[in-house]
């Protein structure tokens, strides 16, 4: 599936973006950004996508600086923001670690937990009424759904409805 920004997303993305003052000039960050996005979109940076988006080694590059630099936070925090918050929902997924997941260094925290089917990492997600994320967070995977509950819903505006599943019931 080809994706490219449109100028309206553009708009607002682009002032959350970090500036590069002096240096070679970097290459446009829209056309990266619509190759992270269309790699993203076929489920791994490491994707092969037309030239033509932007799909280069640079993208991954720009992608893991962005990361590091708090970027991807801020983007998604200005869109959360912005979102209509009339019915938003709760829920998490189990997903396996990659088997070189379990390689990262040992001073890092991890957020893998072991079961009887492996390494698993547990994904938080508030959604919109459309599906879009508002907030994510990780935990291992055999945490209670409700430990990151707090942290998801600090943010719920009110007036909010919100829809969730027996796991976060705390009567």
């Amino acid at each position: 599936m080809r994706y490219e920004l449109a100028d309206y997303e553009w708009t607002a993305i682009r002032p959350m973006l970090p500036n590069k003052p002096r240096g070679v000039p970097r290459v446009n960050d829209r056309r990266v950004l619509n190759g992270i996005f269309g790699a993203c979109d076929l489920e791994h940076l490491g994707a092969i996508c037309p030239r033509r988006l932007g799909r280069t080694p640079l993208d991954t590059t720009r992608f893991v600086r962005w990361r590091r630099a708090g970027v991807w936070g801020r983007i998604i925090d200005a869109f959360a923001a912005a979102h209509d918050a009339a019915v938003q929902m709760i829920d998490t997924a189990i997903v396996r670690v990659h088997q070189h997941g379990a390689c990262i260094t040992k001073n890092r925290r991890q957020l893998m937990g072991r079961s009887r089917g492996g390494l698993t990492s547990k994904i938080h997600a508030l959604v919109d009424s459309n599906g879009l994320p508002v907030r994510l967070a990780l935990s291992p995977g055999g945490a209670h759904d409700v430990r990151l509950a707090g942290k998801l819903l600090s943010r719920l505006k009110s007036g909010s409805m919100l829809l969730a599943d027996r796991g976060y019931d705390a009567d």
